[in-house]
């Protein structure tokens, strides 16, 4: 089935909040859409192994209040807050980091909107990147969210497909995406040069123009 990626991004929100966690500064970075379809069926694909994996990642662990989950390849940590078809929060650690997130589903019209929000400590791989850091990934997960709705037979989502990556939609959208990021961090204090310069820093990476960041 064909995916309008334009039209998707369209329906994207991106913004940054300056905050606190744990009496330390922080950056709370929310990423938000409207998805068509009832908040049931959302739910299913963002907490069934069976779904996650077509459209995110494999995962596995204990998916309830207070179980570790662990995604293949990527971040782990144990889940703080469940409220079926409303709420979910986990810890998100990576690479000895910890951050936090946070997704909400509210009912919107006939669909269902999703807000993320991934709350990260002030760090040096903050500096480097920005909000991009964790925003450009989520984007990949939301676009990959939406390929499953439009598609949920699809075995794997496209942007996991070898090559994708190197694609000029996938750099495209990587690019728009840095760069909204980037103004996002601006809309929120971020002075200007140094939220375009970490969003240049982001697509870099995340097309392999640049080499991965030191942690």
């Amino acid at each position: 089935m064909s995916f309008d990626l334009a039209a998707h991004f369209g329906t994207m929100t991106r913004t940054v909040e300056n905050l606190e966690r744990d009496g330390k500064p922080a950056k709370a970075v929310t990423a938000s859409r409207s998805y068509d379809t009832d908040s049931a069926d959302l739910w299913e694909a963002l907490t069934t192994p069976e779904r996650l994996k077509r459209w995110f990642l494999p995962v596995s662990g204990d998916l309830k209040l207070g179980g570790r989950y662990q995604f293949e390849g990527n971040a782990g940590g144990t889940i703080t807050e469940c409220v079926p078809e409303r709420r979910v929060a986990a810890t998100w650690e990576f690479a000895g980091g910890m951050s936090w997130v946070t997704v909400t589903l509210t009912p919107e019209g006939s669909g269902t909107r999703l807000e993320l929000e991934h709350v990260a400590p002030i760090d040096p791989h903050w500096e480097r990147f920005g909000p991009g850091a964790v925003g450009v990934g989520w984007d990949l997960g939301f676009m990959g969210l939406a390929r499953h709705l439009a598609d949920p037979a699809a075995d794997v989502p496209q942007e996991a497909e070898a090559g994708w990556l190197e694609s000029p939609e996938a750099k495209d959208f990587i690019g728009r995406a840095s760069a909204d990021w980037g103004r996002a961090a601006i809309a929120a204090g971020e002075a200007e040069e140094q939220a375009t310069a970490a969003a240049e820093a982001t697509r870099k990476f995340y097309t392999g123009e640049a080499p991965p960041p030191e942690m």
